[in-house]
């Protein structure tokens, strides 16, 4: 059967994550009653990162072998339709050979953090940033997330119930600048443990407040300790932005 690679942008405000699950609507069940619609069969999708309850994504990757020998716009349009009007698109479909995975063939993912940094509560981006109503120092937290590029041992950002075979990972870049009101934090890395990009950016905010600096984050780092780093931010300000995968 065909193989179509799928780049889904999604609102995960109103999901139980990514994963199918018995609890509550996902994104993947969502899109896959989708294919169904369409395909008239039952399609699994396999994807490049599950997100969590509440995260977003701009860039998902999946992909999935479909009885359709459709072109790939047709495939695309075909699933909006059916999603509609649930916050979830088809960016695009490609047409992809049988050695395509969306996890396994992945090279690089890119995640944002969005924090709205003023005393006002959040109207259009309620649900999609977290609000931090006192000042933080975007330059302090982006000296302090420097400790964290390279390959290390990040037990002290992982979740307890992370099922990662290893807490060894390595951050190729991670940023953090302001505009206004808005403080992003960017991160590129192959992988990343359950959480980890959340626990990060929980920490950071140490830094920005003042309380840490970059040889805290550094120790923290050290410790290979959970209790030793920031807490785990809100999961409405995380977005999977793109996955990478070999020209």
């Amino acid at each position: 059967m065909p193989r179509y690679k799928l780049t889904i942008e999604y609102d995960g405000t109103d999901f139980v994550g990514w994963q199918r699950q018995d609890n509550g609507p996902s994104v993947q069940g969502a899109i896959e009653a989708a294919f169904k619609k369409y395909c008239q069969a039952d399609i699994t999708l396999f994807v490049a990162g599950r997100t969590d309850a509440g995260v977003h994504a701009l860039g998902q990757v999946a992909h999935a072998d479909i009885p359709r020998d459709d072109r790939p716009e047709v495939v695309a349009n075909a699933l909006n339709a059916h999603l509609r009007p649930k916050p979830i698109a088809i960016i695009s479909a490609e047409r992809v050979g049988e050695d395509f995975h969306a996890r396994f063939s992945a090279i690089e993912r890119a995640y944002e953090y969005r924090i709205i940094n003023r005393k006002a509560p959040l109207v259009l981006d309620r649900n999609r940033a977290w609000a931090i109503h006192h000042p933080i120092d975007a330059a302090a937290m982006h000296d302090g997330a420097q400790a964290l590029v390279g390959h290390h041992d990040f037990t002290s950002f992982r979740a307890a119930e992370c099922q990662a075979d290893s807490p060894m990972r390595t951050i190729d870049e991670i940023t953090v600048t302001r505009e206004a009101d808005h403080v992003v934090m960017r991160v590129r890395a192959r992988s990343f443990l359950h959480h980890q990009v959340r626990n990060i950016i929980g920490t950071l905010k140490l830094c920005g407040e003042g309380k840490w600096t970059r040889a805290d984050v550094a120790a923290a780092l050290a410790a290979k300790d959970r209790s030793k780093a920031g807490q785990t931010a809100p999961a409405c300000g995380l977005y999977l932005v793109a996955v990478k995968y070999p020209a």
